[in-house]
Parts: C-alpha cells; structure tokens; sequence
C-alpha cells in the first residue's frame, strides 16, 4: 500500500519518470519517510509504556552493582530498555556518579543507550531480517560492556568534573502512575519525540534517497568496499559528523547495503553516528576533563572499528 502510494506521488502527481536518477530518489524518499514514521508512532509509543516502569531512580539502584564486571553487563543491558539518545542519557550519567555507581559501569550504559536503540533494533529487523538486527544488537553491547570495564580499570575518576559529585538530578517516578496514566504519558511522548527528531528522520532519509538515486554504486564500491583496507574506519570519521538518532540512520544504511558496502563497514558507520557526536562530546565536556572525554571517545570509536573489520572478514 506504502509503495502504491508513493507512486501515485512520485510519478503520477510530480510527473517524475521511474527508472530516473530524480525519479528513484523522491520516490525512495516518499515510501521511507511514510514508512518509517508510521514505524516510530507505534514503536515510540510502546516504547514510552515500558519505559514508565524504568525510572532513572530505578535504573540508578539497579546500576550500583558492586561486583566486578556484572555491573557492566547489567548497564548495557538497561541501555537497551532506555531510549536516551546519546545527548540525553549525559544527565543520567551526572545521576549515576553522584550515587555512587562505578564510573567504568556508567560509561557501559552511555554507550549502549543511544548504540543499540530499541527503535532501530525493530526497524532492522524489518528491513534486514533478524540475523542482521541479533548482529546490530549483539556488537553494540559487546561494545558498551568491553569500552565501560576498560575505562573502569584505567581508574579515571580523578578526570570527571568535581561538581557532578555534588549534583542532585531531579527524580520523576513514573512506576507510581496507573496504566491509563501511563498511556497518556506515552501519548504525550510520542508526541513531544516526533517534534524532536523528525528534522534528522527527514534528513536521514533525505541522504538515503540521494545515496539510492545519484550516488554510483561503483564509487561506493571503490573507496568504501572490501578492496580498502581504510573503509571501516573512514565510514566512522564520517558518521561521527552525520549524528542523526538510530532511527534517522537507517534509511542511510539501507542505501548504502543496496549499493553494495560491506555489513561491517556499514555496522561500523551507523554505530558511528548513533554512538559518537560532536553534540554529545560538547555536553560531555561540561562533565568530564579531556583526557577521560578523549579516552573514551578513543576507546569507543576504536571498538567499533574492531567490530567493522571482524564482521567483514567473517560476512
């Protein structure tokens, strides 16, 4: 019906020719930004439902697992369940410090937040398959478990801003209210989320279709495929500028797959993008020293340059 649809726009009311440069371009605009925003409604709302039963003063408690290395795994799994975008989950971290919560154990959650984004796990899995989503999620909390303990161990609490140990975050119970409350929480949500981030779903997917309709594929092929040695990590020097949310990437990687890039140059990129920002690294800075933001941007960003070789090696 989608497809159908957008059709009927692209070539029938704009009068663009199919099989065109143009013509595939707006048209893999149009049927991508009806899709993925009747996705987002749905996914964003559900979302919003069980996250009112995560609170940050929960999530914090749980966190604060004193025994070597489970604390890592268990904040990289909650990752999963909190949708916080990379600049967002920042006050969390500020909470997570203050209250005691290891400093390597903090930075597990603040890269798996905003890396395996529940959002695109589900969108993945739609346009990929699961094979591809269980990869997308297996690398990503591999990433934030291996980056967190190797941070915990280099003891770099001495770098973290000396007022986030006095900071009190604000706490909002969501787990009191009663599911109809809850609902109309999740309502509002959705609502106030789409008003965030539709401008990066829309650019997003404005760079795919271009991708899809112009870019040639034996360009992407040449200085982005298996014969460079340097793709995997030039696709994350590039993503780091392109930050979009998980679900703006998409379309991007979508593309990108169609002309033939290799999964882990890809995987390597969205990760990128999703992970490592230049929006997130100015917020970071109010909250750590230099040398802990550089070393965890370092550490991060090297990982996911591993994961981008070793799946293309393996794939």
């Amino acid at each position: 019906m989608l497809n159908g649809f957008s059709d009927l726009l692209a070539f029938h009311l704009f009068k663009l020719v199919p099989g065109t440069r143009l013509g595939e371009a707006i048209h893999f605009f149009i049927y991508d930004t009806l899709k993925i925003f009747l996705l987002l409604s749905t996914i964003i709302f559900v979302v919003a439902v069980i996250r009112s039963y995560f609170p940050p003063e929960k999530t914090r408690r749980i966190l604060s697992q004193k025994r070597q290395y489970l604390g890592n795994v268990l904040a990289a799994l909650l990752g999963i369940v909190t949708p916080f975008c990379s600049c967002s989950a920042v006050p969390l971290f500020i909470g997570f410090v203050e209250s005691g919560v290891p400093l390597g154990v903090t930075f597990s959650f603040l890269v798996s937040s905003p890396m395996v984004n529940e959002v695109a796990l589900i969108l993945l899995w739609g346009l990929f398959g699961w094979k591809i989503a269980l990869l997308y999620i297996g690398t990503g909390v591999t990433v934030a478990i291996l980056s967190g303990i190797v941070i915990g161990q280099l003891r770099m609490e001495k770098y973290v801003q000396d007022y986030v140990y006095e900071t009190k975050v604000g706490e909002m119970s969501l787990a009191a209210q009663t599911f109809k409350e809850k609902l109309r929480y999740a309502r509002e949500y959705t609502v106030d989320l789409l008003k965030k981030i539709w401008p990066y779903v829309l650019v997003g997917i404005g760079i795919g279709g271009f991708i899809h309709g112009y870019a040639p594929a034996d360009f992407l092929v040449r200085y982005a495929g298996k014969g460079n040695p340097f793709a995997v990590p030039l696709a994350v020097l590039i993503g780091v500028p392109l930050y979009s949310n998980a679900a703006g990437v998409i379309p991007i990687v979508q593309a990108l797959m169609e002309k033939g890039l290799p999964m882990g140059t890809v995987l390597a990129f969205m990760m990128a993008v999703t992970a490592l920002s230049f929006p997130e690294a100015v917020i970071l800075k109010n909250v750590l020293k230099m040398r802990l933001l550089l070393t965890f941007f370092g550490i991060v960003a090297a990982a996911i340059v591993v994961v981008g070789y070793l799946f293309n090696a393996i794939l």
